[in-house]
């Protein structure tokens, strides 16, 4: 993946400006983040390239993950050990290197710490080190913040990030259909056909990449798409096949006995 050309679209510019915001605000202000946005909107992709841009570590959370998981994985990503391995000397060990380093934390997925009382190691590292933090995770992860006010008063910034418009389209189809020019009608049938989801868009271009390579052209447009069915993420439709082929026939015959 080029991250050049990644580096333009709409989200992850996003979320480079909302992190800079953070690692370069006032003292004084508080340096949380929340990075929200539907599925597929390329907050993942953002957040690898807002962390290779401000040297941030990034910690992709897990449904199944616990307390005592979550800080021996950060742990492991820092590259630090804790006095004990215990989550107390862990969450001490991890406040101690940002501290230090004042590199940016970035969690991506981080609705799954709204279990429990999860999202208080958030506040724990953060008063500990001061360092700018950033979670990043679903459309409902700001309501989901509001139950714990003393997370939600330490947040500096809200971003949601954008869903794909034809603009980011241009610029995903110079990565997944290279050397084949995506006519104005087919972009924009691609973006509406994809809901703005990132994901469902690179999907499409990548069969518009197949088809002009199949046709041996260099241009593709909805006349050479044709009557083809998009990527739209629906579930495809199952036909009704009978159990015994016939059957249906020989119950009609049998009832008109």
């Amino acid at each position: 993946m080029e991250l050049t050309g990644i580096a333009r679209l709409r989200t992850v510019a996003a979320l480079m400006v909302h992190t800079e915001r953070l690692i370069n605000r006032t003292p004084g202000l508080p340096g949380l983040g929340v990075f929200h946005g539907a599925s597929g909107t390329g907050k993942t992709t953002a957040t690898l390239v807002a962390g290779n841009e401000y040297q941030a570590h990034i910690i992709q959370m897990k449904q199944s993950w616990t307390k005592a998981y979550f800080v021996e994985k950060v742990c492991e990503e820092m590259g630090v050990q804790p006095r004990r391995k215990t989550t107390p000397y862990y969450v001490e060990a991890i406040s101690a290197h940002l501290a230090v380093t004042d590199r940016p934390l970035i969690i991506d997925d981080a609705q799954y710490m709204l279990r429990g009382n999860m999202i208080e190691l958030v506040r724990d590292i953060y008063e500990s080190s001061l360092a700018p933090i950033v979670l990043v995770g679903e459309a409902n992860l700001p309501i989901g913040l509001t139950k714990w006010e003393n997370i939600h008063n330490r947040v500096l910034d809200w971003q949601e990030a954008y869903g794909c418009n034809e603009s980011d389209a241009e610029k995903l189809a110079e990565i997944y259909c290279p050397g084949v020019t995506v006519a104005p009608d087919l972009l924009s049938a691609i973006v509406a056909a994809s809901g703005g989801a990132h994901r469902r868009v690179a999907t499409n271009l990548d069969k518009v990449k197949e088809l002009a390579r199949r046709q041996a052209v260099k241009t593709a447009d909805l006349t050479l798409w044709g009557n083809r069915a998009f990527f739209t993420g629906a579930p495809p439709v199952t036909r009704k096949v009978e159990a015994f082929p016939g059957a249906s026939a020989a119950l009609a015959r049998k009832a008109a006995r």
